[in-house]
């Protein structure tokens, strides 16, 4: 067991501006989104402003969608006691399953706008998105938020305040939904793939890779465990396993997406 490294979440301090590690992850993962959309865009015969024009718009799905989906689904009793909690971003609190349908909705609108059909986009979008959620789980471990069951593993994390370790989740959910999902993600669109295989893929494998992991995190201390004894990050991925399967078994009627890359 290992006692949890106290890290300063404050990167650099500059008078009164404060450049916060959490902020640099998220910098970083729209910088590597871009990165590979523009190795993606030569294939797939999209321009630069296009690609930049994704990024925008996904970043705006990511921000709104995540902070109201924060709210909404982990925050509603406070949401109706204190409304403007809504808008007090700076106290925290993010959701990817906020961020995703915020995302989609992104998505949709640029889709219209490039007169592409909206299983073509999201297809580019999909594989470029994993890497970007791993920076997001180093920034939850950095401010030591997300801290896991208690445990008995030789590398189970001693937080401070705490004297029993516990699983480093935020560590596990970084290396599987980032690394894990984006190499695999990645080598299945390798060659021209059905419409919405790729969407499919990444909701069916996020689903199913949170779901596990999420048996090694501590659930929100004001909701515990709900029905089934399972979290509420958990039931959120239930629709997602769903809702992928179900693309998985229609793209194998389809032809190829007029987006891919080699």
């Amino acid at each position: 067991m290992w006692t949890y490294p106290d890290i300063d979440p404050v990167a650099l301090q500059l008078g009164p501006l404060a450049l916060r590690w959490y902020g640099i992850t998220y910098l970083l993962a729209f910088t590597t989104a871009w990165a590979l959309a523009r190795r993606r865009s030569v294939a797939a015969g999209q321009s630069r402003e296009w690609v930049d024009d994704l990024i925008f718009y996904g970043a705006l799905g990511v921000v709104l969608g995540g902070r109201l989906g924060y709210v909404f689904f982990y925050q509603f009793d406070r949401l109706l006691a204190e409304p403007t909690y809504l808008l007090r971003i700076w106290e925290g609190g993010m959701s990817f399953h906020g961020g995703l349908l915020g995302v989609i909705v992104a998505l949709a609108g640029l889709a219209r706008r490039s007169r592409l059909p909206f299983l073509a986009v999201a297809d580019f979008t999909a594989p470029l998105v994993p890497l970007g959620l791993g920076f997001g789980r180093l920034g939850n471990f950095i401010n030591g938020e997300l801290p896991g069951r208690i445990t008995e593993v030789p590398w189970g994390v001693v937080y401070p305040g705490e004297v029993l370790a516990r699983h480093p989740s935020s560590l596990y959910q970084a290396t599987t939904e980032g690394l894990v999902l984006f190499t695999t993600l990645w080598l299945l669109t390798a060659k021209p793939r059905p419409l919405g295989f790729a969407s499919g893929a990444f909701l069916l494998g996020y689903g199913l890779l949170r779901f596990s992991t999420e048996f090694f995190r501590t659930p929100d201390p004001h909701l515990g465990f709900l029905s089934l004894g399972l979290t509420m990050g958990q039931w959120l991925c239930l629709p997602m396993m769903l809702g992928g399967l179900g693309l998985l078994l229609w793209a194998r009627r389809g032809g190829k997406p007029p987006l891919t890359h080699s």
